[in-house]
């Protein structure tokens, strides 16, 4: 076995192997010109997502700068995904968002992870476990999400958490390491902010003419 058949086996394996090197230079290529690009030019963008992404589907939005270790060729974008400024993806691994998630700025999500033992870690030994983020979620800024966690649809993850473990559906989950605070629910209907109201009257006429749109569908 390769060590490439290795790392997509999710065993431990060589990260400076040569094959694996050089199948990863074209991507960091690739990336490197995508950073070069007008901030404004969302049509290149998502160009690039849709042909180095390992799927990418529509009306989604990358701020530059943008890192990821394979160049996002192990990503899986469902549709409508919003990503602010700073955002690493270490693809060594699978990386699933759904639909309409929110990343704030300086989020990493990291499917790589180094064996514990010393003598492994020396000669730059790794494994890797998938991520999945399910759909209408929402990272807060610079939260860290690591190897092998599952985030439940419309969940949010608070400013600086460190996600060690799952995190279920419909929760307000942070810290460091991460967890449930609470469950999202009738109040986070009626204030957006402490005691500040969200006034529906004049938001429902625009949620619903949105709902219309394609990424909202």
């Amino acid at each position: 076995m390769t060590q490439y058949e290795r790392m997509i086996n999710g065993l431990i394996y060589d990260t400076c192997d040569k094959e694996i090197m050089e199948m990863q230079r074209p991507y960091k290529e690739k990336l490197w010109q995508f950073n070069q690009l007008n901030p404004f030019d969302g049509e290149a963008k998502e160009a690039y997502m849709k042909e180095v992404f390992a799927e990418c589907g529509d009306y989604c939005c990358i701020e530059l700068p943008f890192r990821a270790t394979w160049g996002g060729k192990n990503v899986h974008f469902g549709t409508g995904i919003y990503a602010n400024y700073n955002l690493t993806l270490i693809d060594d691994g699978n990386i699933y968002v759904g639909n309409r998630v929110l990343f704030a700025p300086n989020v990493t999500v990291t499917t790589a992870n180094h064996p514990l033992d010393p003598t492994l870690r020396r000669y730059e030994m790794q494994y890797n476990r998938d991520v999945y983020i399910g759909e209408n979620v929402w990272i807060g800024a610079g939260a860290v999400i690591l190897a092998g966690v599952h985030i439940g649809k419309n969940s949010v993850i608070g400013a600086g958490s460190v996600v060690t473990r799952d995190v279920p559906e419909s929760v307000l989950a942070a810290g460091t390491p991460c967890r449930t605070i609470r469950e999202i629910g009738e109040l986070d209907r009626e204030y957006f902010y402490r005691n500040d109201k969200i006034d529906w009257e004049n938001l429902s006429g625009i949620c619903e003419a949105k709902s219309k749109l394609p990424k909202f569908q």
